[in-house]
């Protein structure tokens, strides 16, 4: 995950659940705690967390992570950046998609798979079309 979409989705969870531990971060994200513990110092040191501890708890660990107004607005342009670069890397995925559609359909009805359409949703199956290709030991193709 790149550092920008990582720091996104910290910041989101942590507006959500500001409670939620190292530990728990780093296995919601799939990282280790130490590039958690990294990536929470890069954003306290630039203002946009606020890292706070309860010394009086008996849960000496226990840490609450609150974004600061600076962080609120943080969250909010990189969150439009990152929907900006997924909208334009999902607009070239479907240009590939047509791409790669118009060369199957050109070529020989042996070669032919028909791919879902974008808006077909999970449920629509790939149907391949096996004209009189053979193995070289003389079977079909399952």
């Amino acid at each position: 995950m790149a550092s920008d979409d990582f720091n996104v989705a910290l910041l989101r969870h942590l507006a959500d659940a500001p409670r939620a531990s190292q530990r728990e971060l780093a296995r919601t994200f799939g990282v280790s705690v130490g590039k958690v513990n990294f990536a929470l110092r890069a954003l306290v040191d630039k203002g946009w967390v606020k890292a706070g501890n309860f010394r009086r708890s008996a849960n000496k660990l226990g840490y609450v992570y609150l974004l600061t107004p600076a962080g609120i607005d943080a969250r909010v342009r990189l969150t439009r950046a990152f929907l900006r670069r997924k909208m334009d890397e999902y607009q070239r995925l479907r240009d590939e998609i047509a791409r790669l559609q118009r060369e199957l359909d050109a070529a020989p009805a042996t070669l032919r798979v028909t791919v879902p359409s974008a808006g077909s949703g999970a449920g629509a199956e790939d149907e391949r079309r096996q004209g009189a290709a053979t193995r070289k030991d003389g079977g079909e193709w399952a």
